[in-house]
């Protein structure tokens, strides 16, 4: 996923609305990486303790606004820590969107240090959300963070 940086930071740095970058990064991540089969961005909706869904790549989703705490998405809102399923049926506070859903792994967004969304990622195979992903998700979103 390295080689992937210097097309995200052209791309970020592009002289484009936010929306229209956000909605091109989720492209190129479900593009180019084989395990990420839904990619979107989800935001804190004003002062609403529940996210929005923003800018996303992959199949529609019901999952337009998520309560704090409800989810894998609201738990990141609420703890504002990285969280990665490894088998999402195994995950009591799970909110499906997708039966072929397997794996998920959801990163928080931070800008003048308060927890202002995340993206969140699924993945159609068990077990594969790796310590790299989580580490190039974790740099990317503090990229992210200074578009916002």
């Amino acid at each position: 996923m390295r080689n992937l940086n210097k097309r995200i930071d052209t791309l970020l740095n592009a002289n484009k609305g936010t929306n229209q970058k956000l909605q091109q990064l989720c492209k190129l991540l479900f593009d180019e990486v084989e395990h990420y089969n839904w990619v979107g961005f989800y935001f804190k909706n004003g002062d609403k303790n529940e996210l929005k869904l923003g800018p996303y790549e992959g199949a529609a989703t019901d999952h337009t606004i998520i309560p704090y705490g409800r989810g894998i998405c609201g738990q990141v809102a609420e703890s504002n820590e990285t969280y990665v399923v490894q088998d999402v049926s195994a995950a009591s506070n799970y909110l499906s969107c997708s039966i072929d859903t397997k794996a998920e792994i959801v990163v928080p967004i931070f800008k003048d240090g308060e927890n202002i969304g995340q993206i969140d990622i699924d993945s159609h195979f068990k077990d594969s959300i790796t310590p790299g992903d989580q580490e190039f998700l974790e740099e990317l979103m503090i990229k992210v963070a200074k578009i916002l």
